[in-house]
């Protein structure tokens, strides 16, 4: 039975409060809340209207949590209109994906807690008159079985919901591709604005939104408006959760009061500064040691020091690493999750990691600097998705936070620390297998055919010899990497797994994985005549 009492049993982050809890309730005591505990420490959902759900959410200002932080109520609205002008039914969509290195506080939920997730999915569905409810998930196995078990369990949950399933990429996750995995086609952004109000699912109006989002539209039924902004900031009440690691000593989702300082948060985790704290993710932004410690907790008070709330991601870099050799692993990361649907996408984003890359080994100096800024300014704004925006983001936020350390690069070639890897990236066994792009240096000659036909990937360096960003070939550009091999004059080239990564899916040293078995089935605990959820 998937419940153990020890939560490290189940190979999910630690949770750490400040204050009460509130989407950890119960956690400290239990390692999953299924059906009988979730009812005894929730109880039953109030039944609510369309116009009730949208007059609470908007009296509190509840917003996503995934990172764009549009107004739930807005959102309600706009699906609500979109039905009455069209005439269609509407599916409700709980983005369960994460993609994002860093951020585990959905799955933390969805492993522990997926009940708060799916009653409050529930309610929105039943509001809305929505008859299905999909749960799209990406490749965490435990957290899958988990939601599945859980809609199993509940008769109402079981006919109303199914979970999809989407590649683990770090464009997944994003709304339109996520509706376009749903609908059968690319999981990928869908290159032009299209609101999944207006035409999501099966073109039907949808009313989608990230998984711990609905576990706070529970939370807010259960309380009430006034209840729910007892504690937080009065412009921004509730509570939040933080995924921290980073330098961590304890990585943790941190539930705290927005309001709190940021560094309590740190603190707790036995999190130092260092150099420097990225909040809101991959698309986020830098703060420096001193601000980071003081910034409120929440949108306003992060975005007037610099930064950004997102998806409520903290990595803290601590002391002992290079920052600019760390930001160049990532950037070099995001330009191989491109969707590959445009120039600024494709071009802009490995010239930046390219610029990155020569600034850290020394190679590129001032000239490389100036590359880097050129096409971060050539690549903002002129995207398709939001990917391109935020990588350019992230990496000119780290260049005006880290000016020692990139000063020490330009002029010193180095800083003279090592790269430990203290962001997280993608390292599970669907990586292992990933080909990258392999030079045989006792066979190059240099004739530059590669860079010609593969300048996504490749670019030569001052001798004429090839310089190959070290990412998985992306999935679009597969075809043009096996003609580059094909082609190479002298066999100096070849596409192969990270010989670093070979054997991270062999699974022999490993426990097995924890059994999910599903609770016994039980009557629904939305409140109310006709029960269809648990609450």
């Amino acid at each position: 039975m998937m419940n153990p009492s020890n939560a490290t049993e189940l190979d999910v982050p630690t949770i750490m409060r400040i204050g009460a809890a509130r989407m950890t309730a119960g956690l400290d005591r239990m390692g999953r809340l299924d059906l009988a505990a979730h009812a005894g420490i929730f109880g039953p959902l109030p039944r609510m209207s369309a116009q009730q759900l949208i007059d609470a959410a908007a009296q509190v200002d509840l917003r996503g949590q995934g990172g764009a932080a549009f107004p739930f109520a807005r959102k309600l609205q706009a699906v609500i209109d979109a039905a009455k002008r069209t005439g269609q039914q509407t599916i409700v969509v709980v983005n369960g994906t994460e993609g994002e290195p860093g951020s585990f506080k959905d799955k933390m939920l969805m492993i522990r807690s997926p009940y708060l997730i799916l009653s409050g999915a529930a309610l929105v569905a039943e509001a809305l008159g929505a008859e299905e409810v999909i749960v799209g998930v990406t490749g965490n196995e435990l957290a899958n079985r988990s939601i599945e078990a859980a809609i199993a369990a509940e008769p109402g949950l079981r006919a109303m919901m199914r979970v999809v399933q989407q590649p683990e990429r770090f464009i997944s996750g994003e709304s339109g591709a996520l509706v376009r995995g749903i609908n059968g086609k690319k999981p990928v952004p869908p290159g032009r604005k299209t609101l999944a109000a207006d035409k999501g699912v099966d073109d039907l109006p949808t009313l989608l939104s990230n998984a711990s989002t609905f576990a706070q539209i529970a939370v807010l039924a259960l309380l009430g408006a006034e209840r729910y902004a007892s504690v937080g900031l009065p412009e921004e009440p509730g509570t939040v959760l933080l995924s921290v690691s980073g330098s961590a000593k304890h990585p943790a989702v941190v539930e705290c009061p927005t309001g709190v300082p940021l560094g309590a948060v740190l603190d707790i985790c036995q999190a130092p500064a260092g150099d420097g704290v990225l909040v809101g993710g991959y698309h986020g932004m830098w703060l420096d040691a001193e601000t980071a410690y003081q910034v409120p907790v929440g949108r306003e008070g992060l975005a007037s020091a610099g930064g950004t709330f997102g998806s409520g991601i903290v990595l803290p870099l601590g002391d002992g690493t290079c920052p600019l050799g760390e930001v160049s692993r990532v950037a070099s990361y995001l330009a191989g999750e491109s969707a590959g649907q445009c120039g600024p996408c494709k071009l802009g984003l490995p010239s930046i990691a390219r610029a990155l890359a020569a600034i850290v080994d020394g190679s590129g100096g001032i000239e490389a600097l100036d590359v880097a800024r050129r096409a971060a300014a050539a690549v903002n704004g002129r995207g398709a998705c939001s990917h391109p925006d935020g990588t350019t983001r992230f990496v000119l936020s780290a260049l005006e936070v880290f000016t020692e350390d990139l000063a020490a690069h330009v002029f010193h070639s180095t800083c003279g620390r090592p790269v430990r890897g203290i962001l997280p990236l993608p390292d599970g066994p669907e990586t292992a297998n990933a080909k990258q792009l392999i030079v045989d240096w006792v066979r190059c000659e240099g004739h530059g055919l590669c860079a010609h036909l593969l300048p996504e990937v490749i670019h030569l360096d001052k001798t004429g010899y090839p310089v190959v960003l070290p990412i998985p070939v992306p999935p679009w550009l597969e075809k043009d990497a096996q003609q580059a091999v094909a082609m190479c004059p002298a066999l100096a080239l070849r596409l192969d797994t990270d010989p670093r990564k070979r054997g991270a899916d062999r699974r022999g040293s490993q426990p097995p994985p924890i059994p999910v078995a599903a609770p016994t089935p039980r009557p629904g605990l939305l409140g109310g005549r006709k029960s269809i959820t648990a609450g």
